[in-house]
């Protein structure tokens, strides 16, 4: 009887779809803003990976202005409302005339708009952006990011012009946590000069485990680690209201 009743149910609800009383569309439509409250994270598209010295390079001088550069688009970790990155001419810009900037100043803390560039994949690489911290009162950070899965889960280095350092991270499963490093164990990072409203360059040499950083190039420390070890995106990264300009973003293969 239970049964019966339960096929009855199912057989109702069915005539009620197909009559176009719209239910199912609510349904799906509810169901998907209850993944988007939960935190869902859409899975990324796959991208072709890259040759040993296959070198991706993005000036975003031939993009059009006041919106998102082509072969990119924009993703969030953590809380808070999407970055805002746009196009726009710079007339400080390190290559003239555009760079591209996260321009949106939520102050939510734990909020990371990351921009990610959907035209290849990297295991092996050397990554490298120029980057100029406009403002922030929680944050001020330029960061570049690397075997990107999706938007829980990749590898961060970042400046920050309000802390002077510069850290590297992993996001796992949307928890970001820094990473000792070789010779030195847990220092959050190192201290270097990361000027406000001036152009720096942030670099990054990823090789199996290894990931060696530079700022400005200066060697600052080696990170071991073997949390993702597959090919990912590349990308840019700032947190909570953090307004960055970056530009001369390039990868090449290793």
């Amino acid at each position: 009887m239970q049964i019966k009743k339960l096929l009855i149910a199912f057989l109702v609800c069915g005539l009620f779809i197909a009559a176009g009383c719209g239910f199912g569309d609510e349904m799906f439509e509810s169901n998907a803003q209850t993944s988007k409250e939960k935190g869902f994270v859409p899975q990324e598209k796959a991208a072709p990976l890259q040759e040993v010295g296959k070198t991706l390079e993005y000036n975003f001088d031939k993009d059009k202005a006041s919106g998102l550069p082509e072969k990119f688009h924009d993703a969030l970790t953590g809380k808070g409302t999407r970055g805002t990155w746009t196009v726009m001419a710079d007339p400080t810009a390190a290559s003239q005339p555009n760079v591209i900037a996260q321009t949106s100043a939520d102050k939510t803390n734990y909020r990371f708009p990351v921009l990610i560039a959907d035209e290849g994949s990297f295991k092996d690489l050397d990554l490298s952006v120029k980057f100029k911290p406009v403002s922030g009162k929680v944050d001020q950070a330029a960061g570049l990011v690397w075997r990107l899965k999706d938007a829980n889960n990749y590898y961060i280095v970042r400046a920050n012009a309000l802390e002077n350092n510069v850290v590297l991270y992993k996001v796992e499963n949307g928890k970001r946590s820094d990473l000792a490093l070789v010779g030195r164990g847990k220092t959050y990072g190192a201290k270097a000069s990361v000027p406000k409203n001036q152009w720096s360059e942030l670099r990054v040499v990823a090789v199996g485990k290894l990931f060696t950083v530079y700022a400005n190039g200066e060697k600052l420390y080696d990170v071991e680690d073997e949390t993702f070890k597959e090919a990912g995106k590349i990308g840019l990264w700032t947190k909570a209201d953090a307004v960055t300009y970056f530009d001369d973003l390039k990868a090449i293969a290793k």
